[in-house]
């Protein structure tokens, strides 16, 4: 589109998840700069925390949604950050009731194009009702899409990829959760997509699983990229300070994502795992919000003393982006987390996967599969222990074969960021196409029943 055209204007409507807001977050951004008019939709809660992250930047237009007050759900917690676990079922039935508000907006803001997630199907609905196209964006990977959709078609026929699959112990898990549950939502919010999908990922990575869930659903799948935000240009923190003391590949980053915790066994296990491996590391530890912990509390008698000026923890949060883009980091223990896989890749460090549920046990196979990363095996009860652990990073950081990963993931993450924005270009130009055959469409049912009137 050129300067001259019409924008064109999309309504961009997450789930309430900070691992869903980034990623629509970074899709807009990246439309807004080629002549898109941008609506982000969400609760006052995260619209905060957006501001924040959004700083000057206009681009994008927040829209708030205002979910209905239930007991024991007050506003701060229309959001899954923070919110306590037993709280998960309440929030999504204030999500839930919130579609008449949300159809209110639609009616409002008048987008040419709704842009919405795969937890739920009416957000689609309510803009089909109106008569505006509805395109999925999907924050996860096509492998566990294309994974969950065959499960849920095909139930007594093998996924067709065997190095992808779950457990015993993890599918215990999920069925645990009541997640099955939800599975035939999200199938129906799939299905409400127009012909086009949208889906965070890198298709060199993923482009076999892609083609496949574009056989079983029936539409094209785009691949949006990693949207992976740039690091700060510069950044004297202490942190980085402290990595500039360390060896190229000679230290690895834990993290496991900013809504997830370890058990108290996994973290004991963990850090005994990091003194035994005698490693550099960098460990960002965070506890639920609420909960007035004292990591030296947690940590084992004689931590420091072990691991001395080898090992840093930071509480709270950390520059994930620049630790990852630095040349001392070696690897990168994570849940695998989708938006962390990406990160990942993107700066081509090799992953040690430790992943709790959900679809990070799918993303850490198919960071194995690819020959970027090695999963730490749990054993058959799902516990995870200190041997294993330390036996992984030093796998990665000092061996041939962390060598050969370590190649792997910074040939994948050179070729993603040579590539640029082409998968955003070809994204635009699916958007546009489906715009105007819609309001083609349109036009050409008002012509006829204009003809049609007596």
């Amino acid at each position: 589109m050129n300067a001259k055209s019409k924008k064109l204007s999309v309504l961009m409507f997450p789930w309430l998840a900070h691992g869903h807001l980034s990623p629509f977050l970074e899709l807009g951004r990246k439309l807004s700069k080629r002549n898109f008019s941008v609506h982000l939709c969400s609760t006052p809660a995260n619209l905060s925390s957006i501001r924040k992250r959004m700083g000057e930047e206009s681009s994008i237009q927040l829209v708030q949604l205002d979910l209905p007050s239930l007991p024991n759900l007050p506003p701060c917690w229309h959001t899954t950050n923070g919110l306590p676990p037993h709280l998960m079922d309440t929030l999504k039935s204030a999500f839930d009731m919130a579609k008449p508000g949300f159809s209110k907006i639609l009616e409002t803001v008048k987008p040419d194009l709704l842009i919405y997630d795969f937890l739920r199907p009416w957000p689609a609905q309510a803009a089909v009702d109106l008569r505006i196209p509805a395109v999925q964006f999907i924050a996860t990977s096509a492998t566990m899409t294309s994974f969950m959709l065959h499960t849920f078609k095909y139930p007594s026929i093998d996924y067709p990829f065997s190095t992808i699959f779950y457990r015993e112990y993890e599918k215990a898990q999920v069925s645990r959760s009541g997640e099955c549950d939800e599975l035939h939502k999200a199938i129906e919010s799939l299905e409400m997509s127009d012909t086009v999908i949208l889906i965070k990922g890198i298709k060199e990575m993923e482009g076999n699983f892609s083609d496949y869930l574009s056989t079983m659903s029936g539409k094209k799948i785009v691949h949006v990229g990693a949207l992976v935000q740039d690091p700060i240009r510069k950044d004297d923190s202490d942190i980085i300070q402290w990595l500039n003391k360390k060896k190229k590949y000679s230290t690895i980053f834990i993290s496991f994502g900013s809504e997830y915790f370890l058990s108290e066994e996994d973290f004991k296990e963990l850090a005994h795992g990091l003194m035994l491996s005698n490693v550099n590391f960098i460990w960002v530890v965070r506890f639920p919000v609420g909960e007035i912990i004292r990591v030296e509390d947690k940590l084992p008698a004689g931590f420091h003393k072990k691991v001395g000026a080898r090992g840093l923890i930071v509480e709270g949060w950390a520059p994930q982006a620049n630790i990852l883009g630095h040349s001392s980091i070696g690897g990168f223990v994570s849940h695998c987390g989708w938006n962390s896989v990406n990160e990942s890749m993107y700066f081509g460090v090799p992953i040690i996967a430790m992943p709790m549920h959900l679809d990070q046990p799918i993303n850490a196979r198919l960071v194995k599969d690819f020959g970027t990363g090695i999963e730490v095996l749990r054993d058959e009860n799902g516990r995870v222990k200190r041997e294993k652990i330390a036996s992984v990073i030093k796998q990665v950081v000092a061996t041939r074969n962390g060598r050969i990963m370590r190649k792997k993931a910074k040939e994948l993450g050179a070729s993603i960021r040579q590539k640029g924005d082409e998968e955003i270009d070809e994204v635009v130009k699916e958007l546009m196409q489906l715009s105007l055959f819609k309001k083609a469409e349109i036009e050409i049912d008002e012509v006829v029943r204009e003809l049609s009137r007596p």
